[in-house]
């Protein structure tokens, strides 16, 4: 029995599929699936990108963190 990523090799020439967009966040960076993001008046922000006084003012503003 093969693993899941072999088959996937063998069938695409790639490990992995590619990752699904689901968009981009207010200050134009790309959001895949499974990213963490900020959600405030709804914009959204890419967590990873963002300082910690970003996240803390956003949260302050009282942004919602989710999984995009």
């Amino acid at each position: 029995m093969d693993h899941p990523a072999v088959i996937e090799a063998m069938r695409t020439g790639y490990a992995e599929k590619d990752p699904e967009v689901v968009g981009n966040d207010a200050l134009g960076n790309e959001v895949y699936v499974g990213d963490e993001v900020y959600v405030l008046d709804g914009e959204m922000f890419l967590e990873i990108e963002l300082g910690s006084q970003a996240t803390e003012i956003l949260e302050l503003l009282g942004a919602e963190r989710k999984t995009a």
